[in-house]
């Protein structure tokens, strides 16, 4: 035999197009994570400006008129507002002007993400500094001391993602990528249920009273990392139902090379790019770092989005399964085809 056709017997049609798809994902995982990060510039923040008066409007049209357009300025009545708003993640900071001094109160929110809380620092201090006014800065949402840079919601949002899809891999490459009927899909579900449950626990006692690296109740993020695993194995399953093994691949395309770099984690929604900024609030990572962001720092508020997100794509995911699963019984026997192939087979008669 020769070396040609050595090689041509060794690697399939299959094996090839396979080779492709990673050299395809790992080409893109460069594109997205180095395009989102690498130039963070604030644009268009949520931004508060308390002054008696014309002052206030005065203020606000300076800050509009900023170039590159970093802040959406927004008059608001007293520093009380402003620091509700920035709780309830209305806002992102807020400037309250004193018109008696030459000091005036910046409103920051670290827990929210540290690039952004100084950011909006250096901001300020430039648009201040020509008038010969300073300014002092109160974060009213301080991140942990053992949060560096408000990185670990992040973090554990991306460790429960890890174990969604890495679970629903795992059963794919066990037992068959493509569920033999809908009994055994809902099996594949329950496990993986089960699993959400015992994650979404681990993560939030590791991160919470193991670590100190964030506050908040363990377990309202026991109930988000449930949901967050649950929702990112699901859509696993989904996609491994309807095209095989190519599933998992399409899976690291959706939540690893679209949804982290997207999520907020080390620079927050209103420093990416347009594109990313747009996508993250609708997948998991981004759904579920804000989520966590608002239960360790923001008293729990801004959180009925982001789980609505999450319900979806675990409700989709579930949905999908069950029906390619049922489609493909035929008569005990499995009947669907198709590159990738890991079909499960059934049970003989009398076994589950």
């Amino acid at each position: 035999m020769t070396f040609a056709s050595e090689v041509r017997s060794a690697v399939t049609p299959r094996a090839a197009l396979l080779v492709i798809g990673v050299l395809a994902l790992q080409l893109l995982f460069i594109a997205s994570y180095v395009g989102a990060l690498h130039d963070p510039r604030p644009r268009d923040v949520p931004f508060g400006v308390v002054a008696p008066g014309a002052a206030a409007e005065q203020a606000a049209g300076r800050l509009a008129a900023l170039p590159g357009d970093p802040l959406d300025p927004r008059v608001l009545s007293d520093e009380a507002e402003a620091r509700r708003q920035i709780l309830d993640r209305r806002i992102d900071g807020a400037l309250v002007i004193d018109p008696r001094g030459t000091t005036d109160t910046l409103l920051v929110a670290s827990g929210g993400g540290k690039a952004l809380a100084t950011a909006l620092e250096r901001i300020t201090a430039e648009v201040e500094q020509p008038q010969r006014r300073t300014v002092r800065t109160v974060d009213v949402a301080a991140a942990s001391a053992r949060d560096f840079n408000g990185l670990s919601a992040f973090y554990l949002v991306v460790g429960w993602c890890v174990g969604g899809y890495l679970l629903a891999s795992i059963l794919a490459i066990s037992a068959g990528s493509r569920p033999a009927n809908t009994r055994r899909a809902l099996i594949r579900l329950a496990a993986l249920a089960l699993s959400a449950l015992l994650g979404g626990l681990g993560g939030a006692v590791i991160v919470g009273p193991v670590l100190g690296a964030l506050p908040g109740s363990v377990a309202a993020l026991w109930g988000l990392g449930a949901l967050v695993v649950f929702s990112v194995g699901a859509v696993t399953l989904a996609l491994q139902a309807v095209t095989g093994i190519v599933g998992i691949g399409l899976a690291v395309l959706l939540i690893v090379i679209a949804g982290n770099p997207s999520a907020g984690g080390a620079f927050p929604g209103p420093m990416l790019p347009d594109f990313w900024r747009t996508i993250g609030p609708g997948l998991p990572p981004g759904a579920g770092t804000w989520a966590a962001r608002s239960i360790a720092y923001f008293r729990g508020n801004a959180v009925s989005g982001p789980l609505q997100v999450l319900s979806v794509w675990a409700v989709a995911g579930t949905v999908v399964t069950l029906v390619v699963s049922s489609l493909r019984r035929d008569d005990g026997t499995g009947t669907g085809t198709g590159m990738g192939g890991g079909e499960e087979r059934p049970a003989p008669a009398g076994e589950a």
